[in-house]
């Protein structure tokens, strides 16, 4: 296993309407609870069902600058077994297109 479930933080850090942004040897990822929006402080029967969407890219750019085409997205349940499965696809993803993403390491910006 490459990328572990510790390593992209408890579902918690989702629920402030906040991303987390990886990286492992090339390919780069993003992790947020859609909608992306605070919901932390809400009671739970507030709190709309969401989905955890991850995203990979090569690198070397960031999420923002990367064109639409280069990035592979799929979106999970929002607890714990979700986030398991998520966590799956990262190391699925990295395994699977490893020359793409040697490749991104070996471009300039």
């Amino acid at each position: 296993m490459y990328i572990k479930d510790e390593d992209t933080f408890g579902l918690k850090y989702y629920e402030y309407g906040q991303a987390f942004f990886g990286s492992y040897k090339g390919m780069r990822y993003r992790v947020v609870r859609d909608p992306m929006e605070v919901i932390f402080f809400l009671p739970q029967e507030k709190k709309e069902e969401g989905k955890l969407v991850a995203t990979v890219w090569p690198e070397p750019f960031a999420y923002d600058v990367t064109p639409e085409d280069k990035k592979t997205t799929k979106e999970f349940d929002f607890t714990d077994e979700g986030k398991l499965a998520m966590t799956a696809w990262l190391n699925e993803q990295y395994e699977s297109r490893m020359e793409e993403w040697k490749k991104g390491l070996e471009e300039e910006i």
